[in-house]
């Protein structure tokens, strides 16, 4: 009755499968009809298990413009329900908000779930890895990988946009800009520029470490699973070296890192002069050298991000804020960042002038008035 209702009112491509659960051979012949097709499924109980059952055959079949899309009937109605209640554009519209087969996941990892503790953030983590670790395209696999990322960092609270920590919105120069994006001149600065390298630098030596030790893995995974890297290969390499993170073994670990991501990203890595000289890299290196080396620079790159983030945040206030107190915030994050960059092997004594370059360039900003639009 469902499908003859659906035909009758406009969606003519609609299949059945006639009470039973959707199987291997019916999703590859709905592909061949569409790239995406959209499942309906009712609202209860058994359709949102029906849907979730559907996940996991389709994780391991799916690839580049071959997926699902799931659309969620109303509770207690089917599509010929809908339709006689409320007309074909309802149905229509449910179709157009059809949810991505990666947030019904999500939502099935997650819903009525509370964590509200290290080991339940652990339990949802290790979940989602299984999950993915299913997809079989890795190109496609490291896009879920990063959805999931975003959408962790999000119910956690580390991901929201900046600007929504902004609510008053006042005329003239006094009040907030409606956007919180850096300038352009900002982001193009020397110091930019600058701190970017020296990430990249910090994030291939981090890897290296990873794939020579990687029995360090599963030490650093809450970290590593919050890392944000510069760059396809450095992403890659981390995705692949997180499904894999009880692999203890170093050369079956680069074999099956090989196998997933081609010998290039690899190569490159180690052809890195920076990690070539570096000590924790070294096969064979001191075990305690190797984990404190790793543990600093997470360190050490996360306080760059911050300080930088400090920076681009004050620069965005600069018009509702005084000069000093400015200065003082970039030297809050100068000193943040020295406390992370001093070896715990060498304590350097560059604090104050970092600590003075970076008001120094700060104020440049504010004589610049960088906020201001200029005129062509």
């Amino acid at each position: 009755m469902d499908v003859i209702a659906l035909a009758s009112a406009g969606f003519e491509a609609t299949v059945a499968p006639l009470g039973t659960a959707v199987t291997e051979n019916q999703l590859q012949l709905l592909w061949r009809i569409a790239p995406e097709p959209v499942i309906a499924l009712d609202g209860d109980k058994a359709g949102l298990r029906a849907a979730m059952r559907l996940i996991d055959i389709a994780l391991p079949m799916l690839g580049a413009g071959q997926s699902l899309r799931f659309c969620i009937l109303p509770e207690g109605q089917d599509p010929d329900d809908l339709i006689r209640a409320k007309g074909a554009q309802a149905m229509r519209t449910l179709v157009e908000g059809s949810k991505p087969l990666v947030h019904l996941l999500w939502q099935r990892e997650t819903e009525d779930r509370v964590f509200d503790s290290p080991e339940r953030r652990a339990a949802l983590d290790k979940s989602l890895r299984e999950a993915l670790g299913k997809i079989s395209d890795p190109s496609l696999r490291n896009h879920y990988e990063l959805e999931i990322k975003r959408l962790r960092a999000d119910l956690f609270g580390f991901g929201a946009p900046r600007q929504d920590r902004r609510e008053w919105k006042g005329s003239g120069r006094g009040g907030y800009p409606d956007k919180g994006v850096p300038h352009q001149s900002t982001k193009n600065s020397l110091l930019a520029q600058s701190t970017d390298v020296e990430e990249r630098v910090r994030e291939a030596v981090i890897l290296a470490i990873l794939v020579t030790h990687p029995s360090l893995i599963s030490d650093f995974l809450d970290d590593l699973e919050m890392l944000e890297l510069h760059g396809a290969d450095h992403r890659a390499i981390l995705s692949a070296l997180l499904r894999h993170p009880d692999e203890g073994d170093r050369d079956r670990l680069r074999h099956i890192l090989e196998a997933e991501l081609g010998g290039g990203p690899l190569e490159k890595l180690y052809s890195l002069s920076h990690v070539q000289i570096a000590p924790a890299v070294r096969i064979g290196a001191d075990t305690d050298l190797t984990r404190m080396t790793l543990a600093e620079e997470l360190a050490k790159l996360e306080a760059r991000r911050g300080m930088q983030r400090e920076i681009e945040d004050a620069v965005e206030d600069l018009a509702g804020v005084a000069d000093e107190g400015l200065t003082w915030r970039v030297g809050q994050a100068a000193e943040t960042r020295n406390a992370a960059d001093r070896s715990r092997m060498d304590e350097g004594g560059a604090d104050s002038e970092d600590r003075s370059a970076m008001s120094e360039y700060l104020q440049s900003l504010i004589d610049g008035e960088v906020w201001v639009k200029k005129r062509r």
